[in-house]
């Protein structure tokens, strides 16, 4: 296939993915001009839209309702065909008939995060003052307002407390914000691989992200939409830089040393000569596929912004002072994005305040994507939590 064709594809792609930012292949839920969303920043945001996918069905009393967060670059198709990669849903090993959330017993919610780019009002979408996408003029927003637009989801769906809300990295602080902020509507919490803070080196991190996004040319101030150009490169390097930070040191050794990529010798240029750099560069051009480079800038600095503690004079604890939650925390040793410390300070935090918590760290050299990977360790211990809270619930 020549350049042209591949040119083809690539905007064949990229249109299929801008389609779902307004009409989504999912269920939404519509929230009018009289319905506006309230944001940390002081701004409103009305109309909005959430885009949601559901599996399973709600029980009589709707009490089997689970919620799932998705982590930075995931999206609200955790256990079906992603409509734009073609790809099985992000968490099929955790999600579907006899797994530990199992859908022939719980009804489970996945939505897509508020300034996300796969139908949940993001940069991408449509302001309706300018007819334009938002680009920029979006307010910035927090993980506090992701949790506030699934709070109104849930309303939607007419749901009173849901049984458990569950997630991974930016999943794992979309728990912590919800049972901080709506104890009583969550019955059980596992946050996983997550902090109740992002640490400086992450901020630093996301940083030379979205530094390599804006340097594109092709950013054009975050009105490349409306330009008719796409920040590829600066998103596709962005992606590589984050990449890294999933993995850890003996993952990368193991799965490609020093070995090259296709060839026997050293070419002395720069052309991708090991295996890992091959690997990186195509982690960053499938990126580029599937997610908005404005997204990107948000989602990352919603991660940034967050901090439970400082909502409460600095004391973790009081943000879960008297909380009825039932709390289950997962980290895994090779975490160097979310290392177990930041967990354990979650876990004194939460004893601090009198919760029920359960903690443990499971040794793996798969660094944080662990909760994403086959870990037959992290499968027993959801279920085994989601059973006792199933029994604790009346479920079982």
């Amino acid at each position: 296939m020549g350049n042209g064709g591949l040119q083809a594809v690539d905007d064949a792609v990229e249109l299929a993915r801008l389609r779902q930012t307004e009409t989504p292949d999912s269920l939404v839920a519509r929230f009018g001009a009289d319905q506006p969303l309230q944001l940390d920043s002081g701004h409103s945001l009305g109309p909005w839209q959430i885009a949601y996918q559901t599996y399973g069905r709600l029980n009589a009393d709707k009490s089997n309702a689970i919620l799932v967060c998705h982590a930075l670059t995931g999206d609200q198709h955790v256990h079906n065909i992603h409509p734009v990669t073609g790809k099985s849903g992000w968490w099929d090993l955790v999600i579907g008939p006899g797994l530990p959330i199992d859908t022939d017993r719980y009804f489970v919610i996945c939505a897509n995060v508020l300034g996300g780019c796969m139908g949940t009002t993001g940069p991408a979408s449509i302001n309706p003052a300018t007819g334009k996408p938002y680009g920029l003029d979006l307010p910035v927003v927090t993980i506090g307002d992701m949790v506030r637009s699934q709070a109104a989801l849930v309303d939607h769906l007419g749901i009173d407390k849901l049984f458990l809300v569950m997630g991974g990295s930016m999943g794992g602080m979309q728990v912590l914000q919800w049972a901080a902020a709506y104890p009583e509507r969550v019955f059980a919490a596992a946050p996983i691989a997550a902090g109740a803070r992002h640490s400086s080196q992450n901020i630093a991190f996301h940083e030379v992200g979205r530094q390599a996004i804006m340097a594109d040319p092709d950013w054009r101030r975050g009105r490349y939409l409306e330009e008719g150009t796409s920040p590829r490169k600066g998103l596709a390097v962005a992606r590589m830089a984050a990449h890294i930070t999933y993995m850890s040191e003996a993952s990368l050794h193991s799965k490609f040393g020093r070995r090259l990529q296709g060839r026997d010798r050293l070419t002395f240029g720069f052309d991708a000569d090991f295996q890992i750099e091959s690997y990186l560069r195509h982690q960053g051009l499938s990126f580029v596929d599937r997610f908005d480079a404005n997204s990107y800038l948000y989602v990352t600095r919603a991660m940034d912004y967050f901090d439970i503690a400082a909502e409460h004079g600095g004391k973790l604890a009081e943000a879960f002072r008297g909380t009825k939650t039932r709390f289950c925390i997962v980290s895994f040793t090779s975490d160097w994005l979310f290392p177990t410390a930041e967990s354990r300070a979650v876990v004194h935090a939460l004893n601090a305040a009198g919760a029920s918590v359960s903690f443990a760290e499971i040794v793996t050299d798969r660094g944080h994507d662990a909760f994403l990977l086959d870990e037959p360790e992290l499968f027993g211990i959801l279920r085994g939590f989601i059973d006792s809270a199933a029994r604790a619930r009346g479920l079982a």
